[in-house]
């Protein structure tokens, strides 16, 4: 079998004048690699002493975004990236050196090369055969060429098409003559520089086969027009020679047309082209299939999915087809993060809005029947948008239509009905997985993918694939003979772990007490530091969320787990976590005393203010009894108690937080101990600052009595303290809340899944 080459093999090299095309290309390789986002990093890369677990994963990824980088790079640019060995620096340093200059400076630089070319002519008169007897006759016929021909390439520059055509009428050769400076036909050159008007008129004085000109670097005039996305030229250059759709770009990774399209980000074009092109152009599965690939670059397009749809409804097997990347659709679905509800974090109201939206979707077509996709049915977004609205009509239909958008509701509405057709493209491709002699490429692929949607925490995919091989799915292992539970529990994902009470008592036992590879266990899986809690807010609510896995997994395998020692550390699982987190303790340690000794200022500052304040009451005290002159108004009563709520809620939140920086900062400190002592102290804060705002306001009215219209307003302002601190500090209490009294690693409603006959195993 012959070796696979890589897609960044077949890349044109660069050079200095494609460094536009180039650099677009190798960033759809690098985001399908999953690894564009180290090279678009504005943060300093991880070192050695940041974690090991993070640096590792930086180093992998680097190197495979720097090898693709240097390989598609050709003899004349690799020198300038020599020695390099991060691959921002080296991309960055491409760009500076071969990125094309702005707008202004390309005038001059169009103007310089016009003088060259002058003068390059001139001197090709000079040295030509009648003014140099020494010069070789059949050394000129080019430059004699571009002399003869320099008038209407001229004219072409100009856009000046009445000096063509008369040019062209006195010389019809000139219409496929290709030119040694302008390296292409007239046609070429009036696409180049969009004369639209001259290119229309050029089209109609050609034949068919001179659409199929090369210039010197093997491309048509044709292919030129899709890569500027001129749409009106495409659809007259198409009418008037068909087989330019089936023409295969050799030097563009042998694309057809109608994928490099889509890929350019054409949608209409493409659309335009997809009918018109053979299906078994699509359809032919050799290194790399146009078709998969079409469809796994439909299913990162929100409202443009009716080519993917219409190819996986017609030719489900394409799920499992090679793309130009090596992979697959299904694979390319499974690692995409908002293609499923799991992967978009929303809030509890925004959930609820979600839950209760209901679109219609369109039925997909029997699979394999000969349908021909209907572009205006599959262009469902302005038609869904009408479905949503369509009781208001006339101007309040504007009206709504705008608040919706506002207000999140039209988004929220474009998400489900994106997750609802994603869906459906999933279970087309479950078709194909349902089979049961599918070869060993086609089995690579789905394992690939279970573990993707694993990672990424797609329990839709996974469910999903688990109707369509019962008993396979959930069972699966990797090549180091890890199941998606124990990849799980190492990713951090809830969700999926969940979806092992689906399993029989005795499966669910077989895979809690399975050991992989150097003997590692689940339970050291769960005692490894995870990359996939960043979404979380500080240190220690990190440390704490990996005890919380810790602990549940623990309490879930069997006594015998607890003493197994790996092969490579020769440590327990407890021993394991306990050298993995050694610096996220002193984070979470840093990142506690700092909250807490920034808290205890505030506090101890509202006890000062707050005591004194208990002393120098307003209006004073009667001379001759001493008590408060104000002391039978009501007021002056909210003044009082609102004053001591404010001192004790104060210096109990002051104790606190001392209380905080004297603690131990044990491992199991950060479990339940440190976080409650972190809510009562941002609690009693938060009601020592409200209570100081209700005291200066009822200050307020009882001064300024008679003059209300001035103690309103500033009793207003006063409640902006109280909303920043909401606004800043309420999130961090309420996520310290949901983690440490919310509900644990393992969801109970999740628990049902094994009571559902759907899915049971």
């Amino acid at each position: 079998m012959a070796a696979t080459v890589s897609p960044i093999a077949n890349l044109k090299l660069l050079n200095h004048r494609n460094y536009e095309d180039w650099s677009f290309r190798v960033k759809v390789y690098l985001l399908a690699e999953d690894v564009w986002d180290l090279v678009e990093a504005t943060t300093e890369p991880p070192k050695p002493e940041d974690g090991e677990v993070a640096f590792k994963a930086w180093r992998k990824n680097n190197a495979k975004a720097l090898l693709a980088i240097q390989t598609s790079c050709g003899d004349d640019t690799y020198p300038i990236i020599e020695g390099i060995t991060e691959a921002k620096a080296a991309w960055d340093a491409l760009a500076e050196e071969l990125k094309p200059l702005s707008s202004s400076d390309s005038e001059e630089g169009i103007l310089i090369l016009d003088f060259i070319f002058s003068f390059s002519c001139m001197v090709t008169v000079l040295l030509s055969p009648a003014n140099n007897t020494m010069t070789q006759t059949g050394h000129n016929n080019n430059d004699e060429s571009d002399v003869r021909y320099a008038p209407l390439y001229d004219s072409l520059k100009r856009g000046d098409w009445n000096a063509a055509k008369e040019f062209i009428d006195r010389h019809p050769e000139a219409l496929t003559h290709r030119g040694s400076s302008s390296s292409g036909t007239a046609l070429h050159e009036a696409i180049e520089r969009k004369q639209l008007h001259i290119v229309e008129e050029l089209l109609k004085l050609m034949t068919e086969q001179d659409l199929e000109i090369e210039d010197d670097l093997g491309f048509t005039a044709f292919f030129y027009a899709l890569e500027k996305g001129m749409a009106p030229i495409v659809t007259s250059m198409v009418k008037k020679n068909e087989k330019l759709v089936t023409m295969r770009f050799t030097d563009a990774g042998g694309m057809t047309p109608v994928l490099f399209a889509y890929c350019l980000g054409h949608w209409e074009i493409a659309r335009f082209l997809y009918p018109r092109t053979p299906i078994q152009l699509l359809t032919e599965n050799n290194d790399r299939c146009d078709g998969a690939e079409l469809i796994s670059s439909s299913l990162a397009q929100r409202n443009k999915l009716d080519i993917g749809w219409d190819l996986i409804q017609k030719y489900p097997e394409l799920a499992l087809t090679t793309d130009y990347f090596g992979h697959s659709p299904l694979n390319a679905l499974a690692g995409f993060r908002s293609a499923f509800p799991s992967g978009v974090p929303l809030r509890f109201w925004q959930r609820w809005i979600y839950n209760n939206i209901h679109v219609q979707q369109p039925q997909p077509a029997p699979i394999n029947s000969d349908v021909c996709v209907n572009f205006e049915e599959l262009e469902d977004d302005k038609r869904n948008r009408r479905d949503l609205i369509s009781s208001v009509t006339g101007f309040f239909q504007g009206v709504v239509k705008n608040l919706l958008k506002l207000s999140g509701i039209h988004d929220l509405h474009e998400m489900r009905l994106h997750h609802d057709r994603i869906l459906q493209i999933l279970r087309l491709m479950c078709y194909v997985a349902k089979r049961t002699n599918l070869d060993l490429k086609q089995t690579t692929f789905m394992q690939k993918a279970i573990f993707r949607a694993v990672e990424r925490g797609h329990v839709e995919f996974i469910k999903e694939m688990c109707k369509a091989n019962p008993g396979i799915s959930l069972m699966m292992v990797d090549e180091s003979g890890r199941t998606i539970f124990h990849y799980a529990v190492e990713c951090r994902q809830e969700k999926v772990f969940n979806l092992i009470y689906g399993l029989s008592e005795y499966d669910r036992n077989a895979i809690l007490a399975r050991a992989y590879e150097f003997n590692n266990t689940i339970l050291h899986a769960a005692g490894s530091l995870s990359a996939h809690l960043n979404h979380i807010q500080g240190a220690a609510l990190q440390m704490q969320r990996e005890l919380q896995w810790f602990k549940e997994v623990e309490s879930i395998v069997p006594p015998s787990c607890l003493e197994i020692i790996n092969v490579t550390e020769k440590m327990t699982a407890r021993e394991v976590f306990t050298k993995n987190h050694k610096k996220l303790v002193k984070e979470g340690e840093e990142s506690m005393k700092g909250t807490a000794t920034s808290c205890t200022v505030v506090g101890a500052l509202i006890v000062t203010i707050m005591f004194a304040t208990a002393f120098t009451v307003p209006g004073g005290n009667d001379q001759d009894k001493g008590f408060p002159i104000f002391l039978r108004k009501k007021f002056f009563r909210v003044f009082l108690i609102s004053d001591s709520i404010s001192l004790f809620s104060s210096t109990t939140s002051v104790m606190i937080f001392l209380g905080i920086l004297t603690s131990r900062y044990a491992e199991d400190d950060f479990l339940m101990s440190l976080p409650t002592k972190m809510l009562l102290g941002l609690f009693t804060l938060f009601l020592s600052i409200a209570a100081m705002m209700v005291a200066f306001s009822s200050t307020l009215l009882i001064m300024l009595e008679e003059e209300s219209w001035v103690s309103i307003p500033i009793i207003l302002l006063a409640g902006v303290p109280i909303a920043s601190f909401l606004w800043m500090q309420f999130p961090l209490f309420l996520e310290i809340f949901k983690f440490t009294y919310g509900r644990g690693i393992f969801d109970k409603k999740c628990r049902a899944w094994e009571q559902n006959p759907d899915y049971v195993v």
